[in-house]
């Protein structure tokens, strides 16, 4: 089985309505058993739109990352992020397993 990924690029635009999305969207990501790999920290862009912030997020599966995504608990916190920043996500599969490496 693939694990799915959750890529996301994200400028924040308005600080305080952002507070709504970081309050909400921890539970989505518990309730899915998200493993964050990357969130913020030094990036430097090399090509495309420059953002401020990028995040990677394991998912089990890509099902289980749409499913996420399309939960209740995450367009709760997605309503809040709406008018709070410009980004870009982006869900894709991971490579198969290979011999049983991860």
């Amino acid at each position: 089985m693939t694990k799915g990924y959750w890529i996301a690029s994200v400028t924040v635009t308005d600080a305080k309505r952002y507070k709504g999305y970081q309050n909400h969207a921890p539970a989505a990501f518990a309730k899915y058993n998200a493993t964050f790999l990357a969130r913020g920290g030094d990036a430097e862009t090399l090509e495309g739109e420059a953002f401020e912030r990028h995040v990677i997020i394991e998912f089990e599966t890509k099902d289980h990352a749409l499913a996420c995504y399309n939960s209740p608990e995450y367009q709760m916190a997605r309503s809040h992020r709406n008018a709070a920043c410009k980004a870009n996500i982006v869900i894709v599969e991971g490579l198969p397993l290979i011999d049983g490496q991860s």
